[in-house]
């Protein structure tokens, strides 16, 4: 919404962001006056900085704005931009700052400007005030609320849990003649499930798919976050089939949560259909999610010392590519061999493992104390000699 058009050199902003946080405080502005040449990305270096020494990003913001009246700069776009960054580091008050030193100077106040200003405020729960400026917008002719401006609203509400508030600038959104859009939806849902309202989310979610919205990565993770928290199979299925056939992106931490809780439930069926849907998309090409879905198969079966079903998922992952992700997985897949006795199929399985995965000091250890265990001497001195020989600290 508010990323500057002009041509940016991310590489040199990301140095300049290390330069600014190693030097002395009394030194930002002096370095920013030898080092500025050409474009950079303000919103990266004051974040970064703001993380490290807030009152050095301070100094940072007012260097920005002292150079931009100096060359008397008239793009309201830019001045936007840094009170973007200002809300970006919950800096209000030098948002206000730029805002009328931009008036001052002779800028006109835009829609976007406006929208930053109350973003802003907004960033650091000063309600009023945002709504203040929204009272101004309403009332003037050149830089009306727009989408965005409703969709502020709308979000803050959502945050502070007040979902009456929240609902009554969806309606007023919709009164005004905008259309909900991917984060106006986000914030109704969030919000709605902040307070428990399940069914009010789950139908803003419905008519959002009606709408032809794709949902973002943030609502399908709190969609199943919500679902295997309630335990409810038939809703995960629903929304994994939907990501499947549309093709949604999600990422690592979902499928970390999906996987945690079919696991906990033992429910290898659920995981045997998500890895055979797997293969008809495109999430085929997704190996860590492939990857994780494999060994969290390959994990209950091992507990539940199912060894033909571990055995033959073992195989499967194997020859499709995809390898164990931790030592913890092998070891699982050992100690169901060693709880039921199969010494010989633990033997296959090592040697079948031999040229796939390298095993871990602990694993060996492992193996050491199961062989004692059983009184398979043999094999004991035959794991001693190989530590000793292979893996010498």
């Amino acid at each position: 919404m508010y990323q500057s058009s002009r041509t940016i050199n991310n590489h040199s902003s990301n140095q300049l962001a290390q330069r600014l946080i190693q030097e002395p405080i009394s030194q930002i502005k002096t370095t920013l006056d030898s080092e500025i040449v050409g474009e950079f990305s303000w919103d990266s270096i004051l974040t970064s900085v703001h993380h490290h020494s807030p009152p050095k990003a301070q100094l940072v913001l007012e260097w920005r704005l002292e150079k931009l009246l100096k060359e008397n700069e008239k793009n309201e776009d830019v001045y936007s931009d840094l009170i973007h960054i200002c809300g970006k580091t919950h800096n209000p008050q030098t948002a206000m700052r730029v805002f009328t030193s931009m008036e001052n100077h002779g800028g006109k106040p835009t829609s976007n400007v406006l929208d930053a200003l109350i973003s802003a405020h907004i960033s650091s729960n000063n309600i009023v005030t945002a709504l203040s400026i929204f009272e101004i917008m309403q009332n003037s002719v050149d830089y009306k609320p727009t989408a965005h401006t409703y969709n502020l609203f709308i979000s803050a509400f959502a945050k502070l849990g007040n979902s009456k508030a929240m609902l009554a600038w969806y309606s007023t959104k919709i009164g005004s003649g905008f259309l909900a859009d991917v984060h106006t939806y986000e914030a109704l849902i969030l919000g709605l499930m902040k307070v428990k309202r399940f069914e009010d989310a789950d139908r803003f979610y419905g008519e959002m798919l009606v709408a032809g919205i794709k949902p973002n990565v943030l609502i399908l993770h709190h969609m199943l976050i919500r679902f295997c928290e309630q335990k409810d199979l038939v809703k995960t299925r629903g929304l994994l089939k939907d990501v499947l056939e549309h093709k949604w992106r999600i990422d690592g931490n979902m499928v970390e949560k999906l996987v945690g809780f079919y696991c906990d439930l033992e429910l290898v069926e659920e995981m045997e259909w998500i890895l055979a849907a797997l293969t008809e998309t495109i999430y085929n090409q997704d190996l860590d999610f492939i990857s994780q879905i494999h060994n969290g198969l390959i994990r209950v079966y091992a507990k539940l010392d199912r060894l033909d079903d571990m055995e033959y998922s073992v195989g499967r992952m194997l020859k499709q590519g995809v390898s164990f992700r931790s030592h913890k997985d092998v070891e699982n897949v050992i100690c169901s061999y060693f709880r039921v006795g199969a010494y010989d199929r633990l033997d296959v399985f090592l040697e079948f493992l031999k040229d796939s995965h390298e095993l871990a000091r602990t694993t060996y250890e492992l193996l050491v104390a199961g062989y004692r265990r059983a009184g398979l001497c043999e094999k004991i001195d035959l794991v001693i000699k190989y530590l000793e020989t292979h893996l010498k600290e």
